[in-house]
C-alpha cells in the first residue's frame, strides 16, 4: 500500500532544504511512520530532483556502525542518493551557507566499473565490480532540528545527505586490505576521530553488497560509473564556517575539506 502522507512529507522536507529551516521530526507528526514509508518519501523527492535536472552520481550508506544502529534502535544500515552537484572534490571547499547543521565523516568510496544487481551480491562481487576505491569525506546534514531523529526521519531526508569530497589517489580495490586501512581525522589541526575499515560492517565491500541487495528489492541497480560512499570510519564532528578538516589514510594519503 502507498503511504498516504508521502507527498506531504516530501514537500515538507523539500521546502526545509530550499529555505534552510530545520523542522520537527516527521516521526512526531505520525508515530506510525515506518522506514518503508520513509523510503517512499525519499524516492518521491529523488524523482522531483531528477525532474528538475539534477543527475544521480551514486549512493551513500549510513548507520554502518553498531553504535549508531543501537542509538536508533535498528539492525541494518540505511541509504540515500548522491547527485553530481554534491561533488566538491575539485577544490574541497564546502559552502557552509548551503547547509543547516553539517557534520563530516571520513569514508572509503567505491567507483564502479560494472553494474551490481541480482539481490545476491557478496563483498567479493563488489571488489570485482569496483574500478577504484578512494578516501572520501561525506558532509552529512539534517533538515530535522538538532539532529533529534529516528530512523524514518533520516531515511526520508535522503539519509541526511549533504555533499562529498573524493580524494585524488584512487587504487584498484584488491591492491589493499580494505578492512585494515586506518584513518585519523583532524579538525583544525587537532585529532577529532580515528578508525579502521573494519568499522564498516567488517569490510566496506560488505556495506556496498548490502546496499546492492537492498536496492534490488525495489528494482534499483547500482550502475557503472556511480560513486558509493560505504560508511563512516569514526564519529562525525560538527562543522562551521572556517573549520578545516584533514583525513589521513594509511593507503589513500591525506584529504582536506575547508568550510567557507
Amino acid at each position: 500500500m502507498t503511504y498516504p502522507r508521502t507527498a506531504e512529507f516530501a514537500d515538507i522536507l523539500y521546502e526545509a532544504g530550499i529555505i534552510r529551516r530545520a523542522i520537527s521530526p516527521l516521526s512526531d507528526a505520525d508515530p506510525s511512520f515506518s522506514a518503508a514509508d520513509a523510503y517512499a518519501v525519499q524516492l518521491y523527492n529523488v524523482k522531483r530532483w531528477t525532474g528538475l535536472g539534477r543527475v544521480i552520481s551514486g549512493k551513500k550508506i549510513g548507520l554502518t556502525s553498531k553504535g549508531m544502529q543501537d542509538q536508533l534502535g535498528v539492525n541494518e544500515p540505511d541509504y540515500g542518493h548522491l547527485f553530481g552537484d554534491m561533488d566538491h572534490s575539485r577544490d574541497g571547499k564546502i559552502p557552509t551557507d548551503e547547509f543547516l547543521q553539517p557534520k563530516i565523516e571520513a569514508e572509503i568510496a567505491f567507483i564502479l566499473k560494472e553494474d551490481l544487481s541480482g539481490g545476491e551480491v557478496t563483498g567479493d562481487d563488489v571488489m570485482d565490480a569496483a574500478e577504484f576505491v578512494a578516501g572520501a569525506f561525506e558532509i552529512v546534514d539534517s533538515r530535522i532540528r538538532d539532529w533529534k531523529l529516528k530512523l524514518p526521519d533520516t531515511v526520508a531526508d535522503n539519509a541526511s545527505s549533504g555533499c562529498y569530497v573524493l580524494g585524488e589517489k584512487r587504487i584498484p580495490p584488491r591492491s589493499a586490505d580494505l578492512s585494515a586501512i586506518t584513518m585519523q581525522l583532524f579538525k583544525n589541526g587537532e585529532l577529532a576521530g580515528q578508525g579502521k575499515g573494519n568499522a564498516v560492517l567488517g569490510n566496506p565491500a560488505n556495506s556496498v553488497a548490502w546496499l546492492s541487495n537492498k536496492l534490488w528489492q525495489y528494482g534499483v541497480v547500482l550502475k557503472k560509473g556511480e560513486v558509493v560512499l560505504s560508511g563512516a570510519l569514526s564519529a562525525a564532528p560538527g562543522a562551521s564556517r572556517g573549520d578545516v578538516f584533514e583525513a589521513r589514510f594509511s593507503v589513500f594519503g591525506n584529504i582536506v575539506a575547508e568550510f567557507v
